[in-house]
């Protein structure tokens, strides 16, 4: 299982999204700083869930980083979390 296969996984399971995107930014960053040659360095995490419903952005990111283990700075560079919640789009 590839690395974006694993924490595509782990969030499905972890929080039950109704929108989730896990999107490979390393070919971006080839020969970069944090390039390992993988072609698994970089990603951006485009993540909807009820379970961010009234946490702050910096909550919704430590959610995601606690979720995803030692992937997050071991396995993977760089990580970019888009985290909302369903309610963050209903109009007021």
């Amino acid at each position: 299982m590839s690395v974006q296969q694993e924490m595509e996984q782990i969030l499905r399971d972890t929080f039950a999204p109704t929108l989730l995107e896990v999107i490979n930014d390393s070919a971006s960053h080839s020969g970069h700083s944090g390039d390992d040659g993988s072609g698994e360095s970089h990603f951006t995490i485009v993540i909807e869930s009820a379970a961010f419903t009234g946490k702050s952005r910096l909550d919704r990111q430590r959610m995601v980083n606690k979720a995803l283990g030692d992937i997050p700075g071991q396995r993977v560079h760089a990580l970019a979390i888009k985290a909302s919640s369903p309610q963050d789009a209903a109009p007021a």
